[in-house]
């Protein structure tokens, strides 16, 4: 199973795959991977019902244990390169479900070419010379959002950053990283608690799922710290909608609120390039949403953004 595994892999970095999805229903094994925000069918083999097995042994998961959904991590050489990768896998009774997400080893853009618009740019790099306050990027699975947060504190200098995250997927030498482990009961906002005793400049949450962690980032940004996080939306509003409906005072959420951006990415079909489009509201937009709502004619968001692409021949014509 070593060289099937292997063999995907490759086929998966070829691609710039981000996850490999395994369905098994009675031994029948159906393999798609997400290249480009899209889920691709993968020609199976007969034997590849072994893989899951092979995979749960790998991420060290209780494989008597078939009931109670999963998820471990494991690092494996593919032609020299070392990947940091995480299995997640449901069980049921009549089938496994199994998705293997392969995690950022380095960051290949940098703060200085996140957009396609240089004032978008500096407008993000400017964000981080602020000393306190919430910035949140969201979008889809597959849209760039942590490659984003990364490539951004990367140009961060003369600064203590600290994170919190679930997992770590890069490394950085300039910042300290926590790692979440439910099991032992450190998640996201016992995390945050720890880190705002250690005087932090920067805080970097991995990602805001539940009320808890929403309101420790309200709560580190009320009191002197430059908070960055990601959330699951699909547009920059829904953001603040998202946390109040976790419980974070509304108030006190845009006392603090600085940033909120909505990302996609895109493939461009004349070279086959990757292109991420931000839609951003800055304070003012977001003071504009807090009291006539978003129906600003002057909003560019990402739709727009991606017709226009459209109409220029630089996207294909089902990308909205």
């Amino acid at each position: 199973m070593e060289e099937r595994l292997l063999a995907l892999l490759r086929l998966a970095l070829k691609y710039n795959a981000t996850d490999i999805h395994f369905m098994m229903r009675y031994q029948e094994v159906s393999i798609e991977m997400r290249i480009d925000g899209l889920c691709r069918k993968v020609k199976g083999r007969f034997e590849d019902y072994k893989l899951i097995r092979y995979l749960q042994y790998l991420a060290n998961l209780d494989v008597g244990n078939i009931l109670t959904p999963q998820t471990g991590q494991f690092e494996m050489e593919v032609d020299g390169n070392l990947l940091s990768l995480r299995f997640a896998l449901i069980n049921k009774i009549n089938y496994s479900n199994g998705v293997l997400r392969i995690l950022n080893s380095k960051i290949k853009v940098s703060a200085d070419n996140l957009s396609t618009l240089e004032r978008q740019n500096r407008y993000f790099k400017a964000l981080l010379h602020r000393n306190c306050g919430l910035i949140l990027f969201s979008g889809p699975t597959g849209s760039g959002k942590t490659t984003t947060l990364y490539s951004l504190l990367k140009s961060v200098m003369n600064k203590k950053i600290y994170s919190i995250e679930d997992p770590i997927e890069i490394y950085h030498d300039n910042m300290i990283q926590l790692s979440v482990n439910e099991a032992m009961g450190f998640g996201y906002s016992e995390g945050i608690r720890q880190i705002l005793r250690h005087d932090p400049d920067i805080i970097m949450i991995g990602e805001i799922r539940d009320e808890k962690a929403a309101k420790m980032a309200v709560v580190a940004a009320n009191t002197g710290h430059l908070v960055l996080s990601t959330i699951h939306t699909t547009k920059a509003s829904g953001c603040i909608s998202r946390l109040t409906e976790l419980g974070v005072n509304e108030d006190h959420l845009y006392e603090n609120l600085l940033c909120v951006s909505n990302q996609r990415m895109l493939v461009n079909i004349n070279d086959r390039s990757k292109v991420v489009l931000y839609e951003i509201m800055d304070i003012g937009e977001i003071e504009y949403f807090r009291t006539h709502g978003r129906n600003s004619e002057d909003f560019n968001s990402v739709e727009k953004q991606i017709r226009k692409g459209i109409e220029d021949g630089i996207f294909a014509k089902d990308a909205v």
